[in-house]
């Protein structure tokens, strides 16, 4: 079906048509501010929306509304606001813009290796356009999808965009509207499908006015991390859930967006029997079939139903962020145990175990003596989306420290072999495949009271951290307010061409062309690849194509130490294909002992050897 949007400003050929909804309003006056003195009574229907075509109003106009006489307020649907998020709204029309993507089919679930990004500090500028500008390393690099961190506008300059307001309006420190549409547009000729994350269970907390138009925008019953809950079930729940579809969609129509990345939906409570995402599935896939449309969730609760199809009354999600990879990676190279990692060991075994089954809680029980996780052998290896580095597992550290930051070089780059040779989908956080010296650090651009609580808040945050006990240390952490913050977090490009960065560009390039081109890594089914620990240092990676061919991966993880492939060889004949310390990847090389008639391993520091049957 072709989809219309139903709310916000919609030029057409007889002006353009309001639509906004206030159900308890008495009243909702338009006052259009690029034309002094203009205002228009909207007209009430029995289902509380306010709505009217006026035909001087066109795309560049600006707008607001007064609601009972209160106000002037932004549009909630607002597609714009080019003065900050308590600014008019301005008329857009998206249909003007020229866009050369019509041959444009889409990556595959199958195909998609994920770049994740933040607009403001991917380039020194910051901005859309600038972004264009380094399509060409991307796909070189060798990535099909590029996921940007959420743009609904914000208020200041800077912000992660978790604080999103207006939530229609890419924000405009970063560009236009159809800025962003060049974006998206370079992107598809480049090859590189492009997914929005989009946050849909909590508000930012300056520059809101839902309230203002609606009190039942907001739950009465359930409570999030950050407050309030939005509205999805209780009374006057469906047009709340009308306007996040009308959001996704807008993403996907109006910018042509490949997919959604869903922020925390574990935090989207809907006690209807249809939950809010399985209706958001079902609507985004009818209103596009020319192309694929992913739609991936980030949520801890492992829940295998989410993922199902919706004829086996799953909700149809395509994929989601599968932290536990992500969780004993760093649990074993980097000792981290407090927070969430308490509730993982150090045990490559379990590594192991997560890489078979997709994620590692299948119903055990953490530490907090709850069961997590459900069954997930059902699900095919694609759904799951894995990182040794992502901007919360980055971000919400204290210093904002990189993987790459914490450990050596030796064991980053096995870990990196392991990331993009497991048969899930893989996701690189910008930056990580040069080892960016640039941290990525929490910031905001509050008004200074809110910011100064954001301050606080931010150190109160890691008290209960061993390493930060001492309230001394506390002060040493980033001050989000700061513009230094930000400006600290912004990539360098210049590192990719210098010494060491360089070798490390050259093996993620080279290991992003063997998962493409590689029948054993291009083949992801179960049955068709295993992982095993040996010993408490060492894991082995069998990757097998359809007809049979095969790659083994020998990892040291830890130290130096022996890899026995006896077994896992199947007595077959291997020759090398690659290891982390060639030269072309390790700026000081040391060679492990490669023995294939034993055949045996001897690293003499971590690493990884690749082996193709011969």
């Amino acid at each position: 079906m072709k989809w219309q949007p139903t709310l916000g400003a919609r030029p057409g050929p007889d002006g353009t048509a309001f639509r906004v909804w206030a159900p308890d309003a008495r009243e909702v006056l338009l006052v259009v501010e690029s034309q002094p003195g203009t205002t228009v009574k909207l007209a009430r229907s029995d289902d509380g929306y306010f709505a009217a075509t006026v035909p001087t109003v066109a795309a560049g106009d600006r707008y607001r509304y007064r609601v009972d006489g209160k106000g002037p307020f932004p549009d909630p649907c607002s597609r714009y606001q080019p003065e900050g998020v308590h600014g008019p709204s301005q008329v857009v029309d998206p249909g003007r813009f020229a866009w050369s993507d019509t041959n444009w089919r889409g990556v595959t679930h199958d195909d998609l290796i994920i770049y994740e990004l933040h607009i403001g500090t991917f380039t020194s500028a910051g901005t859309f356009a600038s972004a264009i500008e380094r399509l060409p390393q991307l796909a070189e690099l060798g990535v099909t999808a590029i996921e940007i961190l959420p743009v609904a506008d914000f208020p200041g300059q800077r912000n992660w965009g978790y604080d999103g307001v207006s939530l229609f309006a890419p924000a405009r420190c970063y560009g236009s509207p159809d800025d962003l549409r060049r974006l998206v547009d370079a992107a598809h000729r480049h090859g590189l499908a492009v997914l929005m994350d989009v946050v849909y269970n909590h508000i930012g907390p300056d520059g809101n006015y839902l309230g203002a138009f609606s009190p039942y925008y907001f739950s009465r019953k359930h409570k999030n991390p950050w407050g309030t809950s939005f509205n999805f079930d209780g009374n006057h729940g469906p047009p709340v859930r009308r306007f996040f579809l009308e959001n996704a969609l807008l993403w996907i129509h109006e910018y042509h967006m490949d997919g959604l990345r869903l922020d925390a939906t574990h935090h989207i409570v809907d006690d209807r029997p249809r939950h809010f995402l399985a209706e958001l599935v079902t609507e985004a896939k009818a209103s596009t079939a020319e192309r694929p449309i992913t739609l991936i969730a980030e949520d801890p609760r492992n829940w295998a139903q989410m993922y199902e199809a919706p004829e086996k009354k799953g909700w149809g999600l395509d994929g989601c962020w599968a932290d536990d990879f992500h969780h004993l990676v760093r649990r074993f190279l980097n000792g981290d145990r407090e927070s969430y990692y308490a509730d993982f060991s150090d045990s490559l075994a379990d590594l192991a175990t997560a890489i078979r089954q997709g994620w590692f809680f299948t119903g055990q029980k953490t530490k907090a003596k709850e069961p997590r996780g459900t069954d997930p052998s059902k699900l095919p290896m694609r759904t799951f989306v894995v990182c040794i580095q992502n901007h919360d597992q980055v971000g919400n550290r204290a210093m904002g420290e990189r993987l790459h930051h914490e450990i050596d070089a030796a064991a980053y780059r096995a870990a990196s072999v392991l990331l993009l040779t497991a048969p899930h989908t893989p996701m690189l956080f910008m930056g990580q495949e040069w080892g960016a010296t640039s941290p990525f650090q929490f910031f905001t651009d509050h008004k200074p009271e809110l910011g100064k609580m954001v301050t606080e808040g931010r150190r109160r945050e890691f008290q209960h951290f061993s390493a930060f006990s001492d309230p001394k240390k506390r002060e040493k952490i980033p001050d989000p307010q700061a513009r230094s913050t930000f400006e600290a977090s912004k990539l360098n490009w210049d590192e990719r061409t210098q010494a060491p960065h360089a070798t490390l560009l050259h093996l993620y390039q080279k290991l992003l062309h063997l998962r493409r081109t590689e029948p054993a890594l291009t083949c992801r089914e179960r049955g068709h690849f295993d992982a095993r620990a040996q010993g408490e240092t060492g894991l082995i990676v069998k990757r097998e194509a359809a007809d049979g061919s095969a790659l083994l991966i020998a990892f040291q993880m830890r130290g130096a130490g022996k890899i026995d492939l006896h077994r896992a060889g199947d007595g077959k004949r291997w020759e090398v294909l690659l290891t982390t310390e060639d030269a072309a990847f390790s700026p000081d090389p040391s060679p492990p002992r490669v023995d294939l008639s034993a055949p045996l391993i001897e690293f003499t520091r971590p690493g990884a050897v690749i082996l193709k049957e011969a």
